[in-house]
């Protein structure tokens, strides 16, 4: 008999600044992310059914036209996060993987538009679907937008691969008596002020009660693992 999956149906966000791999701003490490599209792979050959939503730190946050209107800078960040979408389906095809990009924003050359039947027909389907331009709207991340696609398409939890490898009582880069934490509460984190993710999605999630598990991108495998339901990184929520 096979091995009974934990999560049948899973939500990726990736982080666009550990897409980059710790190259410079506006750079896809496109090694890494054939690296990332094969461990994805091997979920969607374990029968795990893959959605991902993709942020755009490695070219552009709205947060950085600082000097910019905010809604504009914000739709630039839409338009960033479909570049690497279209750069993880570039590599996912290479890979042998049937895969379609859905976008917030409708842009009919490069994606489909999103419609929220079509993408769990996609995953029913046995494609991995990628969710670009966040939400379509501005004042909103890519964290945001991942527990929302996450509760739209019934995902069973929300895994969220960063350049930090869970949630810390402090910054980890300028507290060194900062520390790990392995499982802790919504509420936690809305009341303790911590940012491993924003308090739009951390709130969203609550109400609606999605679990999240927060983990390094820095090792590939660790997709797998979290997919397998290893205890890894950080969980958010319930009993895990």
């Amino acid at each position: 008999m096979g091995t009974t999956l934990k999560y049948k149906r899973i939500l990726l966000k990736l982080s666009g600044e550990a897409l980059a791999n710790g190259k410079e701003k506006g750079i896809l490490d496109y090694d890494f992310i054939r690296t990332i599209c094969s461990q994805v792979k091997e979920c969607v050959n374990m029968g795990i059914q893959v959605s991902i939503v993709v942020g755009a730190g490695n070219i552009w946050r709205g947060r950085m036209g600082e000097k910019m209107d905010r809604t504009r800078a914000d739709h630039m960040g839409m338009l960033a996060t479909t570049i690497n979408s279209l750069a993880l389906q570039d590599a996912f095809e290479q890979l042998g993987v049937d895969c379609r990009v859905l976008t917030a924003v409708e842009m009919k050359q490069f994606a489909e538009p999103y419609i929220r039947n079509k993408a769990v027909s996609h995953l029913n389907k046995g494609r991995v679907v990628i969710f670009g331009c966040g939400i379509g709207s501005p004042f909103f991340s890519t964290d945001t937008a991942a527990v929302l696609r996450a509760a739209e398409i019934g995902a069973d939890i929300v895994l969220m691969a960063k350049n930090i490898d869970g949630v810390y009582t402090a910054d980890p880069k300028t507290d060194p008596t900062a520390t790990k934490i392995e499982h802790i509460d919504y509420l936690e984190i809305l009341k303790d002020g911590l940012h491993a993710i924003d308090t739009t999605a951390t709130s969203f999630s609550m109400e609606n009660r999605i679990p999240i598990l927060v983990f390094g991108l820095d090792d590939p495998k660790n997709i797998v693992r979290a997919a397998s339901g290893e205890k890894i990184g950080t969980f958010i929520g319930g009993n895990n």
